[in-house]
């Protein structure tokens, strides 16, 4: 398997997420050029509603490629991140099979009883794919080694098998809120790359970008309000997506200024807390057109 890119620069990157509405700085679009030239997979790490899934969603779409992911969680194993065997159906062949079990046993483990998942199907995938596994901090410490062996090689072990390698690397995204320190082994096969909540001006391009008819002043408000938020002492600050869906919300409700009326009446939308909000409303109370 040699490493191709799908991508011929970093401002290639760049114009590309761009046509989908992802609005990468040159940090981005440079570590994504090299993750696909070097076949390595991101890292991506920072607060939960940075735009971390997102970005690997986004260069999905870029290339038109399938989108597969691996939502991890306490407990994931081996089964439900690479491969398991349909039981079922071995089980079907059992009852209507004769002869004798050394003959039997070679076709139960036969690739038509495989049941691919989202690891084994993005090393098996023919084409360009993108694989995200999503929230790697959940996984507990001892899982992480299920991914060593594939973001080492783009491989995986089946003993009935044999090795199954990729011939073609597919893009990998691993997402990290940094709930817990993840392993020194899994870190060095990737490259990093941080995420952090967006400048108000680039905030602003977000909802320009992403919301219909808003117009410039009210994108430029919401992002102003949003970045004062996050300065607070607040049990969640708003994530971009929550940004996004309160301007959703101004331009349906045909709001044109962030007043203190629009805080009061529809903060609920951005903020997903009662004492964040009761304390955002109150901070708030002066916002004027």
């Amino acid at each position: 398997m040699e490493p191709s890119s799908p991508f011929t620069s970093a401002q290639d990157v760049a114009t590309r997420l761009r046509a989908v509405d992802y609005l990468p700085d040159d940090r981005i679009a440079g570590t994504v050029h090299l993750a696909a030239r070097m076949a390595k997979p991101v890292l991506v790490e920072g607060p939960a509603g940075t735009g971390k899934t997102e970005l690997a969603k986004s260069v999905a779409r870029t290339l038109g490629a399938r989108l597969i992911r691996l939502q991890c969680y306490e407990g994931l194993d081996e089964a439900k991140a690479l491969y398991e065997w349909d039981f079922r159906k071995q089980l079907l062949r059992i009852q209507a099979a004769g002869g004798s079990w050394d003959d039997l046993q070679s076709d139960l483990f036969a690739e038509e009883f495989l049941l691919a998942r989202p690891l084994l199907a993005a090393i098996r995938a023919p084409e360009q794919v993108v694989l995200l596994v999503d929230e790697v901090d959940r996984l507990e410490v001892e899982t992480e080694a299920l991914l060593l062996e594939v973001l080492s090689d783009y491989q995986v072990s089946v003993p009935e098998l044999g090795t199954i390698t990729a011939s073609t690397a597919p893009l990998v995204f691993l997402t990290s809120n940094a709930s817990r320190e993840l392993s020194e082994a899994l870190k060095r096969r990737c490259l990093f790359l941080h995420l952090d909540y967006p400048a108000p001006e680039r905030e602003r391009e977000i909802v320009l970008a992403r919301v219909p008819g808003i117009s410039e002043r009210l994108a430029g408000q919401v992002a102003d309000v949003v970045r004062s938020l996050r300065a607070m002492d607040l049990k969640k600050r708003p994530s971009v997506s929550e940004t996004l869906d309160w301007a959703r919300a101004l331009v349906l409700l045909l709001e044109d200024d962030v007043t203190d009326t629009t805080v009061r009446n529809y903060l609920h939308v951005l903020l997903k807390n009662q004492s964040d909000i009761v304390k955002a409303t109150e901070a708030f109370s002066g916002v004027s057109a």
